[in-house]
């Protein structure tokens, strides 16, 4: 048997025994640790019975292997516009493979080069405060300008503001699912869904046309984690979901990075808990890149020279306002005392800021830095 072939049985079986279900991880382990694909092409029962599988298991196992359940799904992936990528494939991330029960095959749509480019974490809760989105923007902004790909959940809240923040600029954002690929969680990412495939990655451990279920997604924190060089958490209560992926990270022996907030706030009481227990505090995304600069080489401070470039395609006035704005959200009350502008040119401002997407209104008139 030449090695291509081998190579092609390997990863066949592994998609087979991945797509079937009632099969688990450790029962694809003892597959590939006893390398079935390497003594017959048409596998029986009792082939996977002999390596451990249970009765049913090896049945079915064993059906799905001789229909070639793996080439007939094929087409539906390729009409999804999906790829199927197997532990064995080159573009399978190393980072990925070194923690605990590494999926044995991820489905991407998108930007596939993202998963071989230095990466880091953003997750929060899904019920931001002013404070949090604004934080979320800007570091998962300045993160990405500065050559880090941004990995977080397409959660609403946190996880979304850094996707769409980070989605034009170099380092591009990656999208873990807790849903089969196909399946676009919560229903008011669709457009959200649509600029990852377009301009992103989504990626999903479950194949097409898994049900969905609430176990899914503690499960796909230990991708977002695993896929990062570390993991920051912006806004989180106690026994958030953004924890689990924070707690994986440190078992991996991964970075832990956290944003300070208000000591009176609820939601940002884990994350003050995870700076007291050692994680780094984040003020900037300068925290953050002086731990993975050396691995950007020049790329790294694209960021701070965006933004100054920005800066100087502003009129005075909003350059003023865009100024304010970025140390924190204020209302236009609080803007027109700050820089006692007339309200009529204050008005003006915001709707020009708005329009260059540079700031957003939020509920209250509250106006933010993007």
């Amino acid at each position: 048997m030449n090695e291509m072939t081998y190579d092609a049985l390997k990863k066949k079986l592994l998609i087979t025994l991945h797509e079937t279900p009632g099969i688990g991880w450790h029962t694809i382990k003892k597959a590939v640790d006893a390398e079935l694909w390497a003594y017959e092409r048409e596998l029986d029962a009792a082939s996977f019975a002999a390596v451990g599988f249970r009765k049913d298991q090896a049945a079915i196992a064993a059906r799905r292997w001789n229909e070639r359940a793996e080439e007939r799904s094929e087409a539906d992936y390729r009409q999804l516009g999906a790829v199927r990528i197997t532990i064995l494939d080159e573009e399978y991330p190393d980072l990925l493979k070194e923690i605990p029960q590494p999926p044995w095959v991820l489905y991407a749509m998108g930007r596939i080069e993202l998963l071989r480019r230095p990466a880091i974490a953003v997750v929060g809760t899904r019920q931001p405060t002013a404070y949090g989105r604004h934080a979320a923007g800007q570091l998962a902004r300045d993160l990405a300008a500065s050559g880090l790909t941004i990995v977080s959940g397409m959660a609403r809240g946190i996880d979304s503001r850094a996707h769409e923040a980070a989605l034009e600029e170099e380092g591009g954002t990656i999208a873990v699912l807790g849903t089969s690929i196909e399946t676009i969680y919560p229903r008011e990412n669709h457009s959200l869904y649509r600029s990852l495939k377009q301009k992103g990655l989504l990626v999903s451990e479950y194949p097409l046309g898994t049900p969905s279920r609430p176990g899914m997604f503690p499960q796909r924190n230990r991708i977002i984690a695993g896929l990062s060089l570390g993991t920051l958490v912006i806004e989180a209560a106690a026994g958030s979901g953004s924890l689990i992926t924070a707690d994986q990270a440190l078992d991996m022996q991964r970075d832990v990075f956290a944003v300070p907030g208000p000591i009176n706030s609820p939601k940002s009481s884990a994350t003050n808990g995870l700076i007291k227990q050692g994680a780094k505090l984040v003020a900037g995304s300068g925290d953050i890149m002086e731990e993975y600069r050396f691995m950007l080489g020049a790329c790294g401070g694209t960021g701070v020279r965006k933004a100054e470039e920005a800066l100087e395609t502003f009129s005075k006035e909003e350059a003023e306002i865009y100024r304010l704005l970025q140390n924190s959200p204020h209302t236009a009350d609080e803007l027109h005392e700050l820089s006692g502008m007339p309200f009529g040119l204050l008005h003006s401002v915001l709707i020009n800021l708005s329009i260059k997407r540079k700031i957003e209104q939020q509920s209250g008139s509250i106006y933010m830095a993007l």
